[in-house]
């Protein structure tokens, strides 16, 4: 289970790591999918792999988990905040960088995977309701503006 740290620049004392999360809307509603080993909500999303675009990674991750092809349409905003580290199970720590896109699905159905034991479309006053992922809590409300993107 993926925990986190906050602290005013506590990612002074980890490695950087590069994240994609994509952020998939009906209307004013976002598909949230809820972690397997956390329990928390996130956007469908994770890390980048060496060769790849973060618009590839994105794609990679929204079809591991939760098993649609998607397009990303545009950038919402990137994300480096100082202030939150993520400590895995195995020891490692990151401050994340993330890329947070606006997909759309192009085909299925979404579902469970390995990784997502629910999925669910939520407003944004829904969503500011849940325990959601510490990383994704400040971006919510980039992705339900939707204006220019957002940059930290």
């Amino acid at each position: 289970m993926v925990a986190y740290e906050l602290g005013p620049r506590v990612g002074r004392t980890a490695p950087l790591r590069v994240g994609v999360a994509a952020a998939i809307l009906d209307g004013d509603r976002l598909l949230l999918t809820r972690r397997s080993d956390n329990g928390v909500w996130c956007m469908p999303g994770g890390g980048a792999d060496p060769g790849e675009s973060l618009a590839e990674a994105c794609i990679r991750e929204v079809r591991e988990e939760i098993g649609v092809l998607g397009r990303v349409t545009r950038l919402l905003g990137t994300y480096s905040s100082p202030d939150i580290v993520a400590a895995y199970p195995d020891g490692n720590r990151a401050q994340i960088v993330a890329a947070v896109f606006r997909v759309e699905i192009v085909s299925g159905t979404p579902g469970r995977s390995d990784e997502v034991t629910e999925i669910g479309w939520f407003t944004a006053a829904e969503a500011a309701e849940l325990p959601v992922i510490a990383t994704q809590q400040r971006r919510m409300p980039d992705v339900f503006a939707a204006g220019e993107p957002f940059f930290d």
